[in-house]
């Protein structure tokens, strides 16, 4: 009975060192980065660059975070300086151009009026992103609520006669 353990303990080792081996270079799955093999280092796709036409983009809904349309290389925000702010802010949106930032940004999560920006919302890319040129890596199918309402509306109607 004592060799029991040391047998099967053997034979566990032994059969994954062969499995290790055989499926060392298998294809690597599919996935957002197509192509290789598990031990083979892919190089990453080239970065997305900014696009041409700056300008608000359309919402999607009612609270969706706006995308930046500008660059951000090198604008520091951390827990002293928030750069984002010297155009956004209250006191230099109007001489700046730049949209204020939204009132629910100065609420904490009470709901509570802050004289300042609430530490809840002082880093901006937590929700904002810059906007950029990259192709999409999966296919979107959102849908606003207008379009669905439409779209039901029209089934609707194609339905009834």
């Amino acid at each position: 009975m004592k060799w029991l353990f040391p047998l099967c303990l053997f034979m566990a080792l032994l059969g994954s060192t062969v499995s290790a081996d055989e499926t060392r270079d298998a294809s690597a799955p599919d996935g957002l980065r197509p192509g290789g093999t598990i031990s083979q280092t892919q190089p990453a796709a080239p970065i997305a660059g900014e696009p041409r036409d700056s300008g608000r983009e359309v919402r999607n809904y009612p609270e969706q975070p706006p995308v930046i349309p500008h660059s951000i290389r090198d604008y520091q925000v951390d827990m002293r300086v928030n750069q984002c702010l010297n155009c956004h802010s209250r006191e230099q949106a109007v001489s700046a151009g730049a949209p204020m930032v939204s009132i629910t940004h100065f609420m904490d999560r009470h709901k509570q009026v802050l004289a300042a920006v609430s530490p809840d919302r002082y880093f901006c890319t937590q929700c904002h992103v810059p906007k950029t040129d990259a192709e999409p890596l999966v296919p979107n199918r959102f849908q606003s609520v207008e379009e669905v309402m439409t779209e039901a509306l029209r089934e609707r109607q194609e339905g009834g006669q």
